[in-house]
């Protein structure tokens, strides 16, 4: 299972990287679905760590997030841990040049393991998810700067 969700914005991709690489930068533009952030290791790059409590769809758990893989001004994968590890996805911002300038900006959520009891919930999960995480786009356009998503 994945979602995608994606936003356009007129700020250059080195920037917008700079942004996200901050791991405390995530909690301005995620904290209507990830709360109560404590960050630790390095404050970006790989190593870079955050516990959070998320509140998705009506339900909330502990989850783990730490920067498993970064390439400067491109790419920055996130592994989260969560239900006692039984739930294990990866979040991928993956950031890209627009023609007339600005950065294209494209996250995808997908799930690497799941709880069995969870599995028959995946399409509502799917909706929870694209919902939540399109509004962190929009929020994050915010953030960088933009009055509205271009």
């Amino acid at each position: 299972m994945s979602v995608t969700v994606s936003i356009d914005v007129p700020q250059p991709r080195e920037d917008v990287y700079a942004y996200l690489d901050v791991m405390a930068n995530h909690e301005q533009f995620t904290d209507h679905m990830l709360t109560e952030w404590r960050c630790s290791g390095p404050a970006t790059g790989v190593g870079s760590k955050a516990r959070v409590t998320t509140k998705l769809g009506g339900i909330t758990d502990h989850a783990e997030i730490e920067v498993i893989e970064a390439e400067e001004n491109r790419l920055i994968r996130e592994r989260n841990v969560a239900a006692k590890g039984r739930r294990v996805g990866t979040g991928t911002y993956e950031l890209s040049d627009l023609p007339g300038g600005g950065t294209h900006i494209e996250f995808t959520y997908e799930f690497e393991r799941m709880p069995a009891y969870e599995r028959p919930f995946v399409p509502l999960m799917n909706s929870v998810l694209r919902r939540g995480n399109a509004r962190a786009m929009t929020r994050l356009a915010e953030r960088l700067g933009v009055s509205s998503p271009v």
